[in-house]
């Protein structure tokens, strides 16, 4: 824990800017500390600080150690607090947002053996598809699906965002199964709206791995998938769809794959979180026991 511990004064040195007030808040003197930010240099044979009468800047062979070390000593500081709290640290109420449909197929099912687990926890659960500023309205966490943007926000992968198309059997038969993406041209395609308005271009990727792009069209479009996925299983088109949301019906065939040679971009099931650092236990909980839950293979790919 040596090393570890000389890199944690490192960057409390950078954060606070003076040897002296890392040493004072490390509760260590300022002649250790120094020897300790010596200890390191000489182990990694470079220099981290150039030190002036009035500041220290760092070389950029220490902004590059504090770039690359920093989450390194985040993710272990997060490990051993974690294994010495115990169950019943998990206290306090647990805010989470998170998509309706999702949340309430694979999230409400859950919750009872996650309480049960932490029974001096509660729960205050927004369903909304819209994403919410999980800092201003104060969540703990939020749970999102599909591509993220770039932000200061913490997430982990829970799960794969796996699409596929489908239409039921009864259109099958009447207009025919595609054999090619650009067949589709010839269907009723069933069409989700969002900010950047209608989803009208198709991406697939073929056996080589190229990429295929199809215009699309049909006369029904929305911004609720539940929506689309009706009209699916009603006939009334195909529809692009996450497994998780059409599983069963494709278990139950009232829906069919269609293209299956061709993927569609698959993407991902976020925990997104504020901080790493000051995760509470709550929020580690609840990401860890979904983990636990759904393992390498989740239900929805069974």
């Amino acid at each position: 824990m040596g090393r570890i511990d000389d890199l944690s004064l490192f960057l409390r040195i950078l954060d606070l800017g003076s040897i002296s007030e890392a040493a004072r808040s490390l509760d260590v003197s300022v002649a250790v500390a120094s020897q300790r930010l010596k200890r390191l240099e000489r182990d990694l044979g470079v220099r981290l600080l150039q030190r002036t009468t009035r500041q220290l800047r760092p070389t950029p062979e220490g902004k590059n150690l504090a770039e690359h070390g920093r989450g390194l000593v985040e993710d272990l500081e997060a490990l051993t607090s974690g294994l010495r709290r115990s169950a019943a640290d998990v206290t306090g109420t647990l805010r989470l947002t998170m998509p309706p449909s999702f949340g309430r197929l694979y999230i409400s099912p859950l919750l009872p053996m996650f309480l049960r687990r932490h029974p001096r926890l509660r729960l205050d659960v927004d369903l909304s598809d819209q994403n919410r500023d999980i800092v201003a309205s104060g969540f703990d966490l939020a749970l999102r699906i599909g591509s993220l943007e770039a932000s200061t926000l913490v997430a982990r992968r829970l799960a794969t965002n796996r699409r596929v198309l489908c239409a039921s059997p009864g259109y099958l038969s009447r207009h025919g199964m595609p054999s090619t993406p650009d067949a589709l041209a010839q269907h009723e395609c069933l069409l989700l709206t969002g900010g950047s308005g209608r989803h009208d271009v198709w991406h697939f990727r073929d056996g080589a791995g190229g990429d295929i792009a199809v215009k699309v069209s049909g006369r029904i479009h929305s911004n609720q998938g539940e929506l689309l996925r009706d009209a699916a299983i009603a006939g009334l088109g195909i529809a692009q769809h996450s497994t998780w949301h059409v599983c069963d019906d494709l278990r139950a065939g009232r829906l069919q794959e269609v293209l299956p040679d061709y993927a569609l971009a698959a993407s991902g099931i976020y925990a997104v979180m504020p901080h790493r650092r000051l995760m509470p236990p709550r929020v580690r909980a609840f990401v860890d026991f979904l983990v636990e839950q759904w393992g390498v293979r989740p239900p929805w790919e069974g």
